[in-house]
């Protein structure tokens, strides 16, 4: 009697794990890389809650942060150097290539993070 009630435990256990795996699996199949081509160009940084505050910046070709760095380094208390493409978004790195900060993807061609201070910051593709 116990050892069936063990055995059943296990595998219940077992099917529970499966499921959280081939599911995260798929979920993260379903997600597109962007390739950067797609990504670098201008870029407008603002933040709603203070709607004068606003930045240019240009995301590089080859992975590195353009005109308006220096604002937004300035917005994040960081130096911000690079950035790369997720699946989800996009990061944004400092010096020692770690991520800083991350804009989720909202809809085409607009993404949101929230800066330390807790302020939410828009990066829109300007046309």
């Amino acid at each position: 009697m116990i050892r069936t009630a063990l055995i059943a435990k296990a595998g219940a256990y077992l099917i529970a794990t499966l499921m959280m795996f081939y599911g995260e699996t798929s979920m993260a199949s379903s997600l597109r890389l962007a390739d950067p081509a797609e990504l670098a160009g201008h870029w407008q940084l603002s933040q709603p809650a203070q709607p004068a505050k606003h930045c240019a910046l240009d995301l590089e070709l080859n992975g590195t942060l353009g005109a308006g760095a220096e604002c937004f380094s300035a917005w994040l208390g960081d130096s911000a150097i690079g950035w790369f493409p997720e699946p989800d978004g996009i990061a944004v790195t400092g010096k020692e290539g770690s991520k800083i900060i991350f804009l989720s993807r909202q809809k085409e061609g607009l993404y949101q993070g929230t800066l330390k201070s807790g302020a939410t910051i828009i990066l829109q593709r300007t046309p």
